[in-house]
């Protein structure tokens, strides 16, 4: 405390006495020696004119005896130097013994200035005073008076070192009395401050004294500031929120700019009857995840603008903000021509990367034009990436299989950037990945990322067995990491997740409800079991297997007639590939023929809603539904599982979920199944239909509080925090010089 006061109050003190005293001082003594010499001067006229008429006389007679005895006398005075007497013509008529060399009649002639002036001689400062008798008789004449001014610099030295003590003096006593009245101010205030904790006026509004109120309103706002820190970080623990996001961007980061990549856009704008753009929030589960981490950030998400209206609503720098009901972050649409999009989305990403990825028993197809046309788009969307990044090290998230080439084409155009890919789709065994023509170049511009993030430490340790067989690189199995021509990439399981609460549930009415106008909506009697499946449509999704388990369900227990209906979501995707055409063929036959079947008067097994739903009115039907069927052939995580169990805080429904969706890992209190096995399956629906109200309480209020700590905030959180940690690394001199980078 002595110390703080000592600089907050001494120090400047001390300074500001110091700039007094050098600029002071040159002042003081001019000012001394110009009243110095003005005495001088005006003692040299008293002087001569006390002797005025003698003198003249004495001149006037030539009587130098007398003369020089009377100068002497006169020049007794230690400070009268000497006294000259010259004519007008620079002639010497007497001078007295001490008058110096330097200093001669000749030199002070009739034309030299009378006004009195210094003289420096080696022997010290001298004043001359010339006084003219230009009326004397019988000859005028001049006397110069020359008074020694040694005395004079005597005093001034005097009077600055007593103005340089005085001024030390002062400031010692002045910090003196600073200090003791801060602490004395200090002791009164902790004094005041404890009296108020005691008397409890610090913790709630009442009034406290007056003197008292500067320090507890600045200790009031510190221990605010640390509270909401100590919140902060306990969020980054235990409850991950927007605002702990925020505070890892801001403190970790340092508030680098965040750019997502993605090809799936959050915002699709479409054209209604009227032909008006009107906004579509597309049904993609990456988009789920991710827009909740845009409007937290506030950073950029670049992705292909694919909608009708896409153009129509963007600026010139084909941008728009983004959400539309209250902007958040900004939109950057990349276009793309239909042939790139054919063979880059259609062709290699969506009939080559997805069926390798996923177990789904449908044989890849790899094309060289599509492979071309891929590393065309990706080539396009790194120039937008460099073109929006606004510093040299900004934070770039690429998502998913779609720019797999995109780290390293980054890498170089922005090498200080801190790049994290994240797969959100499986990742195959080496054997299987080998079937792609192009996977050591997939590979090689992968491993450019600082992070590569996958679901499931599954996919990770497939990975780095891909990697390990593929390329030849250096691979630490404990850290897992792999270092490439000395750059390295971390390899980490992020499981992904969604947003908690969900906004959506805001604007919904209760259970109770939501489950009446589902009822209504689509026919369903009051005591009829609903079933629900959310999915794309997508043979990964196990739509069809699912419909073969309702009916052998239906087959083996004819009691259940009439008492259960599924309503099946299926959003139309990718509907221009012969798989998902054949897909939603033998969709529309299998729900027909099982209709068919059983159907009898309004009730319908199965009821199909082919169309894209908004999140809004999916998750009224998560509300309304009994239990939701997820029975994904292959998942790299599946957030419908997620939706389900954040959207029933009735603490209400079953979950039936398949062992291969990465949710799976997190969600054991659901009721897990082989998708693959249609009698298990079967027999999970049984299970649900016939689980008790305190069974599936218990079992809700466990997922619940998983998906809750498990937030997508938090995913996003640790790869963010990472990512500072590998900024951070790389910044490090040693890391420089050893990488050159």
């Amino acid at each position: 405390m002595f110390r703080s006061i000592m600089l907050r109050f001494v120090l400047p003190v001390a300074l500001a006495s110091c700039v007094v005293a050098y600029f002071g001082l040159p002042y003081i003594e001019r000012l001394l020696a110009e009243w110095f010499r003005s005495d001088v001067e005006l003692r040299s006229q008293l002087v001569m004119h006390s002797m005025e008429e003698q003198f003249t006389e004495l001149v006037g007679k030539g009587n130098e005896a007398r003369l020089r005895s009377y100068l002497a006398k006169v020049t007794a005075d230690e400070r009268l130097l000497a006294i000259l007497v010259c004519r007008p013509d620079g002639s010497t008529i007497y001078k007295t013994e001490h008058a110096p060399q330097a200093i001669s009649c000749e030199a002070n002639a009739k034309g030299a200035s009378p006004v009195p002036r210094v003289q420096q001689l080696p022997s010290g400062s001298v004043q001359i005073s010339r006084f003219d008798f230009d009326n004397a008789e019988p000859q005028p004449f001049r006397v110069l008076m020359l008074h020694d001014l040694s005395f004079v610099d005597r005093r001034q030295r005097t009077a600055r070192d007593f103005v340089l003590v005085f001024i030390g003096i002062s400031v010692l006593l002045l910090a003196l009395l600073v200090v003791l009245v801060a602490w004395l101010q200090l002791r009164r205030w902790v004094n005041v401050l404890i009296g108020d904790i005691r008397g409890k006026r610090f913790l709630d509004d009442a009034e406290s004294p007056r003197s008292s109120q500067p320090i507890l309103t600045q200790v009031r706002q510190v221990l605010a500031e640390v509270e909401e820190k100590q919140r902060l970080e306990i969020d980054f623990r235990e409850n991950w929120t927007p605002q702990a996001l925020k505070q890892v961007v801001n403190e970790h980061l340092h508030s680098a700019q965040v750019l997502i990549v993605s090809n799936r856009e959050p915002y699709i704008h479409n054209y209604d009857a009227d032909h008006h753009p009107v906004v579509q929030v597309p049904a993609s589960g990456m988009v789920t995840a991710l827009e909740p981490i845009m409007r937290a950030c506030a950073g950029t998400w670049i992705a292909h603008g694919a909608g009708p209206a896409d153009r129509e609503t963007v600026d010139r720098f084909d941008q728009i903000r983004v959400p539309p009901d209250d902007p958040a972050y900004t939109l950057r649409r990349v276009w793309l021509s239909a042939e790139q999009e054919q063979g880059y989305y259609y062709g290699f990403s969506n009939e080559g990367l997805w069926p390798l990825c996923h177990l789904a028993y449908v044989r890849p197809a790899f094309r060289p034009t599509d492979w071309r046309a891929y590393e065309e788009v990706n080539a396009k969307f790194a120039d937008v990436v460099a073109a929006e990044a606004t510093t040299d090290s900004p934070v770039v998230m690429i998502q998913d299989f779609h720019f797999a080439l995109l780290p390293k084409l980054i890498r170089a155009k922005i090498p200080k950037a801190t790049i994290a890919l994240f797969w959100h789709i499986p990742w195959p065994n080496a054997e299987t990945f080998g079937v792609c023509p192009w996977k050591r170049e997939i590979l090689l511009h992968m491993l450019s990322a600082d992070i590569l993030g996958f679901h499931t430490r599954f996919h990770c340790q497939n990975f780095l067995e891909t990697v390990n067989r593929y390329v030849e690189c250096q691979i630490d199995h404990e850290h897992m990491t792999v270092t490439l021509q000395g750059r390295v990439c971390r390899v980490a399981p992020y499981p992904i997740s969604i947003e908690w609460p969900p906004r959506w549930l805001a604007r919904l009415p209760d259970v109770a409800t939501c489950r009446a106008v589902v009822r209504e909506r689509y026919g369903i009697a009051a005591d009829v079991v609903i079933g629900l499946g959310v999915e794309r449509w997508d043979f990964t999704k196990g739509i069809i297997e699912r419909f073969h388990a309702l009916e052998l369900l239906l087959d083996k227990n004819p009691r259940h007639r009439g008492r259960i209906t599924l309503l099946q979501i299926a959003a139309p995707s990718r509907s221009t590939l012969p798989a998902y055409q054949a897909l939603q063929e033998q969709t529309y036959s299998e729900v027909a023929r099982i209709n068919a079947k059983f159907g009898e008067g309004a009730w319908l097994p199965i009821v199909l809603i082919d169309r894209h739903q908004e999140p809004e009115r999916v998750f009224e039907l998560y509300r309304a539904a009994d239990f939701c069927l997820v029975n994904s052939l292959h998942d790299g995580m599946n957030l419908v599982a997620k939706e389900f169990v954040a959207s029933r805080d009735d603490e209400d429904g079953v979950l039936i979920l398949s062992t291969f969706a990465g949710a799976s890992r997190e969600l054991q209190e659901a009721v897990l199944i082989n998708p693959f096995d249609v009698n298990e399956t079967a027999d999970a629906m049984e299970i649900a239909m016939r689980m008790g109200r305190d069974e599936r309480r218990d079992r809700m209020r466990l997922m619940r509080r998983t998906v809750k700590e498990n937030n997508v905030y938090r995913w996003a959180g640790r790869m963010l925090m990472d990512a500072a940690r590998i900024r951070t690394r790389q910044s490090l001199p040693s890391v420089k010089r050893r990488f050159g980078t």
